[in-house]
């Protein structure tokens, strides 16, 4: 357990040597989403493999890199990509950044990602607010000795994601005159996409969109007693909802298209958070 602790210590002292910048919101790029990193001013770039334990991203766009900066004059660490179970990182691994967020004093995370669309009533190219997760990885990052310095060993979460964060969000979209859906995230381990008959499953029980990544990170971050809000870009609709292949080309172009909104919501967001 030392040994993870000082790993987060590490990292951490790493980065504050690379940057004075010291931010309180922290953001989390998925696929699609990574055109808001170049938004930042003043920017401190920092490769993920320079980070003393820390692993390296190896999905199509992904830029593997923590991108520290100002927005609207506030201070902002941005991660430009992810690690995900399915190129056989552990959830330690996985949701390093984030104990590493919390160690640079980090309080509030957004965390975003591309998703498939299960309700019916979605397009491609919506954005939506997480409201509530159904993790169907079979992990949790949590299994094992609780590390009594990261957190309780049964973090409540009930209100996962942040209630007076999504309601700033809705906020942020109605002043930019767009339509923010909202709705439950389930995640399932991939890397394959979903197939129809688990779309069909996800349906029952409630979910409105699935995708491969931010349950872990929403777990890590409550259990560090972080706020947390979460967004999903409907970049496909999922396997059985329209007659069509899936691809992760067709993701990243879908993030592309809908790169204005994305930037406009995130901007919105930082620039109302105190």
């Amino acid at each position: 357990m030392g040994n993870y602790l000082q790993t987060i210590e590490h990292a951490a002292d790493y980065i504050q040597e690379r940057t004075d910048i010291r931010p309180q919101i922290g953001v989390t790029l998925g696929s699609g989403w990574g055109l808001f990193a170049d938004t930042l001013e003043d920017a401190v770039r920092i490769p993920y493999r320079e980070v003393p334990g820390f692993p390296e991203s190896g999905v199509k766009g992904h830029a593997g890199e923590w991108v520290f900066g100002y927005l609207n004059e506030k201070p902002v660490a941005v991660m430009s990509g992810r690690f995900h179970p399915y190129e056989g990182y552990d959830l330690r691994a996985v949701t390093l950044p984030i104990r590493v967020m919390k160690a640079l004093g980090i309080g509030t995370v957004i965390l975003t990602n591309a998703a498939g669309g299960i309700n019916a009533g979605y397009q491609v190219g919506d954005l939506m607010l997480i409201s509530d997760q159904i993790n169907l990885s079979g992990m949790n990052p949590l299994i094992g000795p609780n590390i009594d310095e990261l957190g309780e060993r049964f973090p409540d979460m009930t209100a996962a994601y942040d209630p007076a964060l999504r309601a700033l969000a809705r906020n942020v979209a109605v002043e930019k005159n767009f339509v923010l859906r909202e709705g439950i995230y389930a995640q399932m381990s991939g890397p394959s996409f979903e197939t129809p008959a688990e779309i069909r499953m996800l349906r029952t029980l409630g979910a409105d969109a699935v995708g491969m990544s931010t349950v872990p990170e929403t777990i890590v971050a409550r259990h560090g007693g972080m706020r947390v809000m979460g967004v999903s870009c409907i970049t496909n609709m999922a396997a059985g909802m329209l007659d069509e292949s899936l691809s992760h080309v067709d993701v990243m172009e879908t993030g592309r298209k809908a790169a204005d909104k994305i930037v406009a919501l995130l901007t919105g967001i930082v620039a109302k958070l105190g």
